[in-house]
């Protein structure tokens, strides 16, 4: 029981209040404006690093449900 007790003492000192600063938010403009085309740019690039590898997958589905050897056939 004691070292249960001991543990318990070591998780304490972390799990206190840790002092945290609050995020400065601001109701100010952007500095620097997004074109249209930069925007369209990031959303592109966007969908295909998730779509892309996502797509891909469901497309070889069928090949990998058949198993590691079966591809070669």
């Amino acid at each position: 029981m004691s070292g249960l007790s001991r543990s318990f003492n070591l998780l304490r000192g972390a799990m206190k209040h840790q002092i945290i600063p609050k995020a400065n938010i601001s109701a100010k403009p952007a500095k620097h404006v997004l074109s249209t085309g930069e925007q369209a740019i990031a959303l592109v690039t966007m969908f295909v690093t998730i779509l892309g590898p996502s797509g891909w997958i469901l497309s070889h589905l069928e090949d990998y449900k058949k198993g590691p050897g079966a591809a070669a056939e």
